[in-house]
């Protein structure tokens, strides 16, 4: 690929448990795909299994779709491709890769929340286990920040970021956001 050809990355929408067929039809159409996977221990009353589920549930990633928009859509297992302004929405191609170091390496890798500064989270690990105040990211360091309302004063404390889970409030925005994406080209009568 010359330099002034990019790869441009999108988000495909695909239906419930649908990742892996639509990556593989897309595949077989031309397109790139990546569809990030981890492992899970899976526990039933006589075994357990270690099953490879998708990182981000109802979706993939899909490379230079542009005007291939419509082919994606017609892909069976495939709702839509997220957009914004009516356009398929760009990932930054070092979001991917970034993703795609962290699958391939030794490491335990799980899906987390997502959450950014000022999400209002919980404490789920460690001495401060419970507490709930507001997560603040500085210099690359993640601070809970805790306050007394009446006073009108807080106090910041460093944390581990993976030892905290979004409250209720937050969570409740975040799970609106991801059942009724705003922004999804409309399936064009796909099953």
């Amino acid at each position: 690929m010359s330099h002034r050809e990019q790869t441009v990355w999108c988000a495909v929408h695909t239906r419930y448990q649908h990742e892996r067929l639509a990556s593989e039809l897309l595949a077989s159409k031309g397109f790139e795909t990546f569809l990030p996977t981890f492992a899970r221990i899976h526990r039933w009353k006589d075994r357990k299994k270690e099953i490879c589920e998708p990182l981000f549930p109802g979706y993939l990633f899909a490379a230079n779709v542009g005007a291939g928009g419509m082919q994606v859509v017609m892909t069976a297992g495939v709702c839509s491709v997220v957009c914004t302004g009516g356009a398929p929405a760009t990932i930054p191609t070092h979001e991917i890769e970034a993703i795609r170091k962290v699958v391939a390496g030794p490491q335990q890798v799980e899906p987390h929340a997502y959450l950014k500064d000022g999400d209002r989270v919980r404490v789920v690990g460690g001495p401060l286990a419970g507490i709930e105040g507001i997560l603040i990211r500085k210099e690359k360091r993640a601070r809970l920040i805790v306050s007394v309302d009446l006073l009108g004063r807080a106090a910041a404390v460093e944390i581990d970021g993976a030892c905290v889970e979004p409250t209720d409030a937050t969570r409740g925005t975040h799970v609106h956001a991801l059942t009724s994406p705003p922004n999804l080209l409309p399936l064009a009568g796909i099953d």
